[in-house]
């Protein structure tokens, strides 16, 4: 999960708001083996850190959103040029990297608290040829690495969470979709409050938004989990609707870190 540091909630046992309802049980740092039910033959290997803030904990839509890549896009990613947004200690986007035959870098994203332990488990998979980890704060300009790689896949578990970041994950949305009007994000989220249906009005405002099958849903959904593909509007003849230029930034580009 990922926002402006200054957007982010706190995090503590004792801190439940109308904010952010409570979290998954609260575990000690280590390592866990993920294979999404059985999806990937060799265990993913994730190390989880709270001590870095919430996103550091599998929560339940990346669970769901690796499994459905895996099942239903393991043979059409090869080529894709793939981040993840929000990425936590990176689930999504490492299930990807070791599933899906993925050829080009893979981009990991979150907030600078993270960074450490994407590039962490980057390094426990094995795939540090394969995803880089990277600085992106919602609502801020796209970094110069993101500009050049120009994203067509965009991961997105999770990340409706802290009503105050909706505005600002939408606009770092929007200045994806902007940048690759032919790109595809793939959306999933847990319902927590009435509030963060919001988020999808907005998205709908935006994007075509569609609820895409997958066959566990009768399951999922009994959690109140949601799973969309966003994309960008289409006028009449097929083109993209929003010519506006991507909000970039104006700072001297970096090379990717892995």
């Amino acid at each position: 999960m990922a926002a402006s540091p200054s957007h982010s909630p706190p995090f503590g046992a004792i801190h439940i708001s109308e904010d952010l309802t409570p979290l998954p049980q609260l575990k000690p740092a280590g390592n866990i083996d993920v294979t999404f039910d059985g999806q990937l033959s060799r265990p993913l290997r994730l190390r989880e850190d709270l001590r870095t803030g919430c996103g550091g904990q599998t929560w339940p839509a990346g669970i769901v959103l690796g499994k459905h890549m895996l099942r239903y896009h393991r043979h059409e990613l090869q080529d894709a040029r793939i981040l993840e947004l929000g990425a936590g200690g990176g689930l999504v986007g490492l299930a990807v990297a070791l599933g899906c035959g993925v050829e080009s870098r893979l981009m990991l994203t979150d907030q600078d608290e993270m960074f450490e332990l994407m590039k962490h488990n980057i390094g426990l998979n094995n795939v540090e040829d394969k995803a880089t980890a990277s600085i992106l704060n919602w609502g801020e300009p796209l970094p110069q690495e993101v500009v050049d790689y120009k994203p067509n896949v965009i991961l997105a578990g999770e990340c409706v969470y802290f009503e105050p970041a909706f505005p600002l994950l939408m606009q770092t949305l929007k200045d994806l979709i902007v940048l690759n009007p032919n790109a595809v994000v793939y959306f999933c989220f847990k319902k927590r409050r009435r509030a963060d249906m919001q988020f999808v009005k907005m998205a709908k405002k935006a994007f075509t938004v569609e609820e895409i099958f997958d066959e566990d849903r009768p399951v999922f959904s009994r959690e109140s989990l949601f799973l969309f593909t966003f994309t960008a509007k289409r006028n009449k003849g097929g083109a993209p609707q929003s010519k506006t230029p991507a909000v970039v930034s104006t700072t001297t580009p970096t090379p990717p870190t892995s």
